[in-house]
């Protein structure tokens, strides 16, 4: 039988908590990638917001270094999505989240384009080819076309994207730089073997750590493993069980923390793929239901959120209009008041700061 029941606002408080985002900290970059079991980084720089509003003095140049130098790499894990993580989670959660890349492959339209091929085969030959040079996917999917033509290119490469381990190498990703996304294989461009074993256990102890207190749903919906219960029945010695407002049983380590629902939690700027909005199945923890609807988007690019209290009460963005100084417009899904609004407004002016220096305004458009 499950015990404490948490309400919404304290599970809130402890999520926040977990992704530090209710104090800034003075952790290295390493050190915060890998408490948070990486950071989803699909989109070339907006994530680096995620890494400002965790870490205190954040230095973007610096960051990008660390990419540059292979400190940092990006590459596909959870949800089959693109993330930043140290060299080392990069040997040790690929593994595991493996039979989910390959399930979403399976049924994708390069699956079905790839079915019945030898897929090994494939992956060897597009690794032979990397192992020469980086290439964007246009340029290995024409090498490996000319093996096998009856396919077309793009389907093959990502055949070899999900069978191996590839990073997606700078300066694709650097603050202030661009460049195609090219890739090569993790183990070259680490230095170190992707040999290690699929620790189902480990993750979700990590996750719980990050992201918990969470369901079984909600660690699936973030790695999109299945049959995660027989997982989290093997470590119920280790575990503690709680309850949600609706009953959802929901586990976390016994010493982690879980601040109290008057904790105050401070205004965020959040990035459009920010991990505390794509960490579980049940996203009610930070973001209301009746705004659920207002992230979505027909071109899977939502829009970056503000979070009030906690909660996800408004949409942001950067206006960037020509000659004229950047600004910041925020767009409420309820009217925002009082010390809540100056908040914004301060937090607002920060984020844009950080992100166009020189830029100056918040603006609130009509709700």
């Amino acid at each position: 039988m499950a015990g404490t029941v948490l309400s919404t606002r304290a599970l809130n408080r402890a999520t926040l908590d977990r992704q530090l985002l209710l104090a800034r900290t003075d952790r290295s970059v390493e050190d915060v990638v890998t408490h948070l079991v990486g950071l989803q980084a699909q989109t070339t720089h907006t994530w680096y917001l995620g890494l400002e509003n965790r870490i205190d003095g954040l230095d973007p140049h610096a960051v990008g270094r660390m990419l540059t130098d292979g400190d940092l790499v990006r590459i596909t894990l959870m949800r089959g999505t693109i993330h930043l993580v140290t060299p080392r989670d990069c040997r040790i959660l690929r593994p595991t989240v493996q039979p989910a890349i390959d399930r979403g492959f399976s049924g994708s339209e390069h699956g079905q384009a790839t079915r019945g091929m030898d897929l090994d085969a494939i992956a060897r030959a597009g690794y032979e080819l990397l192992l020469a040079r980086p290439m964007t996917p246009r340029e290995l999917g024409e090498r490996l076309e000319e093996r096998w033509p009856e396919v077309n290119g793009d389907h093959l490469a990502q055949a070899v994207k999900d069978r191996l381990p590839l990073v997606q190498i700078p300066p694709r990703g650097v603050w202030g730089a661009n460049g195609s996304p090219a890739f090569a294989p993790a183990e070259t461009w680490t230095g170190s073997t992707m040999d290690a074993d699929a620790d189902p256990e480990s993750l979700v102890l990590r996750y719980l750590a990050a992201f918990g207190p969470a369901s079984v749903k909600d660690v699936q919906a973030w790695s999109s493993l299945t049959r995660l219960k027989r997982v989290f029945d093997g470590l119920r010695d280790r575990l503690v069980e709680l309850r949600a407002e609706d009953g959802t049983v929901l586990f976390d380590l016994p010493e982690a923390p879980r601040p109290g629902e008057d904790v105050t939690a401070p205004v965020r700027f959040l990035y459009d793929f920010d991990n505390v909005l794509r960490g579980h199945f049940d996203r009610s923890r930070v973001l209301p239901d009746e705004y659920r609807s207002r992230l979505a988007s027909r071109n899977g690019m939502p829009p970056a959120t503000v979070l009030v209290d906690g909660f996800v009460r408004a949409a942001w963005k950067v206006v960037r209009g020509k000659g004229a100084v950047p600004h910041m417009e925020v767009t409420p899904f309820a009217p925002i008041n009082g010390v809540d609004r100056d908040a914004v407004v301060a937090e607002g002016e920060r984020t844009l700061a950080f992100l166009e220096p020189g830029g100056h305004g918040v603006r609130f458009a009509e709700v």
